[in-house]
């Protein structure tokens, strides 16, 4: 009972707050069975989960609930972690030229579409640690290092239009290092509101793994976090 009532009274907030209605369905068993049964029943869009629950560390949540609906679902999953004031204005989508980054900014457009999209991707030149290790000197190493940043703004660019996104609703950022690093480090600097990537990167197919950045990003972000859990077919 004590349940229903705040439910209830959860659906007549966003009601009163937001003309949203919401439909209320209290039901009893496993957690994550239950989210998954009821996601198909409803053929879900999205699934919208907070980072934290009641009596639940952060880390602790996504490590149990959260990260096994993103193991289990090809459904996209939303991973709110802070309060909502105003629409999106800046959202961060990090790229890696893969189908799953190509869902991703399919996504962000669709649930932000009067934000700005921050198109960012990380690199490393080809062979860089092996070059390291190797003794090649660092001028020859950052010879290579500018090369591949340019061939990542021309990517970047050619997404962007052939998106059709519109040059003042997008910014094209690449940086070298890092992915996991560089993305936390340009969502503080640019002050996102939220991240919208791709469940894995290139080189993972295998539908019940998280791609580790995705996790370490899920875990570590301040901004709310959109995960697109199905690749755009390839051509």
């Amino acid at each position: 009972m004590m349940h229903m009532q705040r439910l209830s009274q959860l659906a007549a907030d966003l009601k009163q707050i937001h003309n949203v209605s919401a439909e209320i369905h209290l039901v009893a068993g496993a957690v994550l069975r239950t989210i998954l049964d009821q996601a198909d029943a409803m053929d879900a869009d999205l699934l919208v989960m907070g980072a934290r629950g009641e009596d639940y560390l952060i880390h602790l949540l996504l490590g149990t609930t959260a990260e096994r609906l993103l193991r289990r679902t090809l459904r996209p999953v939303l991973m709110v972690k802070q309060t909502s004031h105003e629409p999106c204005r800046r959202v961060l989508v990090p790229m890696d030229f893969s189908p799953w980054s190509a869902t991703a900014l399919k996504l962000a457009s669709m649930v932000a579409p009067r934000a700005e999209l921050v198109l960012l991707h990380a690199f490393e030149a080809p062979f860089e640690s092996r070059l390291q290790f190797a003794g090649v000197d660092e001028e020859t190493i950052n010879g290579y290092r500018m090369a591949a940043r340019e061939e990542s703004l021309m990517q970047l660019e050619a997404v962007a239009a052939n998106a059709g996104l519109r040059p003042d609703v997008v910014r094209i950022c690449v940086h070298h290092g890092d992915a996991s690093r560089v993305i936390l480090t340009q969502e503080q600097e640019l002050d996102c509101d939220l991240i919208v990537m791709g469940k894995h990167g290139q080189g993972v197919t295998e539908e019940l793994l998280l791609g580790s950045v995705t996790k370490h990003i899920l875990s570590e972000s301040a901004c709310d976090v959109l995960v697109a859990n199905h690749p755009a077919p390839q051509p």
